[in-house]
């Protein structure tokens, strides 16, 4: 234990925490819970948050020196600590741990249950019995599922309760549905209960993704009702298939050779958002896309933020699959997943990371629609004036700053032995490049290689241009190197009369990508992982590429120039038609001051400088 002194409940509670398996809640000064765990030795796990011998991560950091009481939950398997823990998340969305954001207002479809079972769309989940089948995170693709069905199967849509004594006492009458062969008309007693609660089977089939069972019956009731020359009844029914087929061609993108039910699993994570897409696959072919946005993801692996995902969606789903492909491996947990859901869904559910094939062809494809949609997402806040992005938060966090640093300058320089030489200047609004505000310095003050020099007056030259048209300056500027670029930048911004530390600037060193602050001799080392060291180290290449295209450029030019470039009256026409006469300079050099004045059309004048200067070359 660590010789820290905590609250006295929770002194108090860690030596006598039990060693079963079970559920450990922290909550704060407010009595709010703040996290949710499971463990299988709830002792070992809740004494190993407050060692200081453990090598924690910041995220872990903060919430210890919040918790102010700890609860314990003991359960009798490590199966059920998993249940209880995705409940209580759900129930109390804790600030430091991973959740679904609240899908309460997602729409699902409910079969209600009663004799003549209702089919309709609802946002309210009531335990009454009735199935739900969802969510569905997609509502267009909802109402089109809706309208197919409707047009299928004859479920009737009004709101009556119907049971014998009502239909006995003929207290609903038959409505336009019944004559336009969109119900069949139990209102009236025209459809017995078994026959419908057959059909809502089928409806329940066709929802799930189990066309190719329910197309089965529907062919062999149809072969039934052609036998007994009930040809209306057949054609019906052969329409019913005809609908079926047609919706699942057209709605499928990819099919698997094998008809294993599935669920392919991906994530896209980005900062404090992440987006969880699953494809559902029934019958080989891909029936359904539901995607769910993340809280609470900052600073935690992709594996840690899979495990939350799928102990989350599964905690009530409609059904389990016996497959559900993954993009990577679960760790120690993925045992303890398998068995979970094998146990609720009796039946062997294994989780497998494709590497190959048509499998892995399906992971990418999920992957590549969880990225559109949090990138939508991340779109939506940006949009917001007042949003500022978690990786621009992370970095304010990291350099201490009084503000965000919304707007980023970012300084390089790129020469060849000091020839050439040129400086770029980057600029970062809100975590993305804002090229229009680029610019290149062409070096004047050195023609040898000296990197602090050059920054030096690329800064200076920046921002005494800001001074003078009364500009505001960035939040912050990046330097890219060490100590010795950044003392040169800060040399030119206090002989400009800007203040240092009053104007944030820092540098950043390749090698081992530490961050030098001013007047701080050791650099400063921001966590690999973080989305705030990203975006310096996405500043500092941008501010690279940016330097090094246009270096080539220059360089380029300066390679192929040529002595006539220098000839006074000279010009690219004059210079064009001489090359193209003599062939090439060479000679142009041999050439006497007589063919110059004739070929070359030259003035007397200028044919003896350009002799004059071509002898000297």
């Amino acid at each position: 234990m660590s010789e820290q002194k905590w609250p006295a409940a929770v002194e108090a509670k860690l030596k006598n925490l039990p060693t079963q398996p079970g559920v450990y809640l922290y909550r704060n000064e407010n009595d709010k819970v703040i996290y949710v765990g499971k463990a299988k030795n709830l002792r070992n796990r809740v004494r190993s948050y407050f060692q200081s011998s453990r090598n924690h991560d910041p995220k872990t950091r903060r919430l210890v020196k919040r918790i102010r009481r700890i609860e314990t939950i003991l359960v009798d398997s490590e199966v059920e600590a998993l249940i209880l823990e995705a409940n209580l998340i759900k129930e109390h969305r804790p600030r430091y741990n991973v959740f679904l954001k609240d899908d309460k207002s997602y729409p699902y479809i409910r079969i209600t249950k009663e004799p003549f079972p209702q089919v309709f769309v609802t946002r309210r989940i009531i335990k009454d019995g009735s199935k739900y089948l969802g969510p569905y995170t997609d509502v267009k693709q909802l109402r089109h599922i809706m309208r197919t069905l409707t047009k299928i199967f004859p479920v009737r849509s009004c709101k009556y309760l119907l049971n014998e004594s009502v239909i006995a006492a003929g207290k609903v009458k038959l409505c336009l549905d019944y004559h336009i062969k969109r119900c069949q008309g139990p209102c009236e007693g025209l459809v017995s209960e078994e026959d419908y609660n057959a059909m809502i089977r089928q409806v329940e089939q066709f929802l799930k993704g189990r066309t190719r069972e329910l197309v089965t019956e529907l062919q062999e009731r149809m072969q039934r009702e052609a036998e007994a020359m009930r040809f209306e009844a057949a054609a019906r029914l052969r329409d019913q298939i005809e609908m079926i087929e047609n919706y699942h061609f057209l709605a499928q993108k990819v099919e698997l050779t094998d008809l294993l039910d599935r669920d392919v699993v991906a994530l896209a994570q980005e900062g404090e958002d992440a987006c969880g897409v699953v494809f559902k696959i029934r019958d080989g072919k891909v029936i359904g896309r539901q995607h769910f946005y993340l809280d609470g993801v900052a600073e935690n692996s992709e594996q840690e933020i899979l495990v939350n995902f799928l102990q989350q969606y599964y905690l009530n789903p409609d059904e389990c699959p016996r497959q559900i492909l993954l993009p990577a491996e679960l760790g120690e947990e993925q045992a303890l997943l398998e068995q979970w859901l094998s146990q609720r869904s009796d039946q062997r559910v294994e989780f497998v990371v494709p590497q190959i094939g048509e499998k892995k062809k399906l992971i990418n494809l999920c992957q590549k629609n969880a990225r559109f949609l949090l990138d939508e997402l991340q779109l939506q806040k940006l949009q917001r004036k007042d949003h500022v992005p978690f990786n621009v938060q992370e970095l304010q966090k990291h350099l201490n700053m009084e503000r965000p640093p919304r707007r980023i300058e970012g300084f390089d320089i790129s020469n060849i032995q000091g020839k050439d030489a040129v400086a770029s200047m980057v600029c970062f609004v809100d975590g993305r490049p804002k090229k229009s505000e680029y610019r290149i310095f062409k070096i004047r003050s050195k023609d040898t290689p000296d990197d602090f020099t050059m920054i030096h007056e690329a800064v200076f030259r920046r921002y005494k241009r800001q001074l003078a048209e009364n500009r505001p300056l960035p939040d912050l500027i990046l330097i890219d190197g060490g100590k010795g670029q950044l003392s040169s930048a800060i040399q030119a911004l206090t002989e400009l009369g800007i203040a240092v530390p009053g104007q944030p600037i820092i540098g950043l060193a390749k090698r081992l990508e530490e961050v030098f602050l001013p007047g701080q001799s050791e650099a400063m080392n921001i966590p690999k992982r973080s989305s705030g060291l990203k975006l310096l180290q996405q500043t500092r290449d941008e501010a690279h590429r940016f330097a090094i295209t246009h270096f080539r450029k220059q360089h380029k030019k300066s390679t192929l120039k040529s002595p006539l470039d220098d000839i006074p009256g000279i010009g690219p026409a004059r210079k064009k038609h001489l090359l193209t006469t003599f062939g090439s300079l060479k000679r142009l050099k041999e050439a006497s001051l007589e063919e110059l004045r004739e070929k070359g059309k030259l003035p007397e004048k200028l044919a003896q400088t350009l002799q004059e200067a071509l002898g000297k070359e």
